[in-house]
């Protein structure tokens, strides 16, 4: 399947199909019981309000947001790059909400969007990228795949879907020579 799939930026969320379709593989994420800060069930409507949400930011350029698609330029998956830090952070973006619908995983989907994460961050400037995700979690092993590391674990951190504290790993990965004056 990756072989098909391209990873596209989305320089906006002014279509209405695009905030669909991401509306449905967060639904399906959570559904799935991913712990991505939404709680089971999980409405389109709440799920739209979401990506409306961030769509200011990511018109703005504070936030990069891209997709997986297929061939039929369906949106399989989905991660984002906040780029707007603090003035003594002007280096660093964080990683977030990589989301993969639960039909298209086990392709190497996961793995192309981190990398064009990965990219598009030192593109726009940073050199060090940070995340966290669910300790124990595919996620988590597909991250020390891509020589993320480690730097702690918070336990109780947040709740799954259908409730329960899960701990967190949270992640660091220097992107380039990153010197500021």
């Amino acid at each position: 399947m990756h072989g098909n799939i391209q990873i596209n930026r989305l320089p906006s969320l002014d279509e209405p199909a695009s905030i669909t379709a991401l509306s449905e593989i967060l639904i399906d994420c959570v559904d799935g019981g991913a712990s991505v800060s939404f709680m089971h069930p999980l409405t389109p409507s709440r799920a739209e309000d979401f990506w409306r949400g961030i769509a200011p930011g990511v018109a703005a350029g504070e936030r990069i947001l891209l997709v997986a698609q297929d061939q039929d330029a369906t949106i399989l998956g989905t991660i984002q790059v906040v780029l707007s830090q603090p003035e003594n952070q002007p280096h660093r973006a964080d990683v977030a909400k990589l989301l993969v619908h639960r039909k298209a995983r086990q392709a190497g989907l996961g793995a192309a969007l981190v990398t064009a994460a990965e990219n598009f961050a030192a593109l726009a400037g940073k050199s060090l990228l940070v995340l966290d995700t669910v300790t124990g979690s595919t996620a988590e092993r597909l991250y020390k795949r891509l020589g993320w590391q480690v730097s702690g674990i918070i336990p109780d951190y947040a709740l799954w879907p259908t409730g329960g504290l899960c701990p967190t790993t949270v992640f660091y990965k220097k992107i380039g020579s990153g010197e500021l004056a």
